[in-house]
């Protein structure tokens, strides 16, 4: 079996992973995911769907970040882990569906208009 990629995507955050059949270990751009993700919850996301798939320590993980901030960089490689899956093995499609890990969350932020302070805050209006 050859190596597996897939991409994810989370607000600016970007997220190419790669899978080889091993032992489970992971790594974030080259270093080890206990470093890169130092909360559990973090780590909790990125496993998610080789849980629900039953294939937790059947495969090496490199994963590529680029963008964004933690928890973004944690959703796009959620979701690139879950379509690697899903092209390694069609049968996990309808698990990993059900807890919506095959969603592409969309929202972006929205850009700051001229005129405001931010994106819909408006300065205090003074009648007199």
């Amino acid at each position: 079996m050859e190596m597996i990629n897939a991409l994810g995507r989370r607000k600016k955050a970007v997220a190419r992973v790669y899978l080889n059949p091993g032992k489970g270990t992971i790594t974030v751009n080259g270093r080890p995911v206990e470093e890169f993700f130092p909360l559990d919850t973090q780590r909790f996301q990125l496993e998610k769907p080789f849980k629900l798939t039953d294939t937790h320590g059947k495969f090496d993980v490199k994963l590529n970040l680029t963008g964004g901030g933690t928890t973004g960089q944690v959703e796009a490689a959620r979701l690139a882990i879950a379509r690697a899956l899903v092209k390694l093995d069609p049968e996990h499609k309808p698990t990993l569906k059900a807890e919506k890990l095959m969603t592409r969350d969309s929202r972006m932020v929205e850009r700051k208009k001229f005129g405001q302070p931010k994106a819909r805050k408006k300065f205090q209006f003074s009648k007199r």
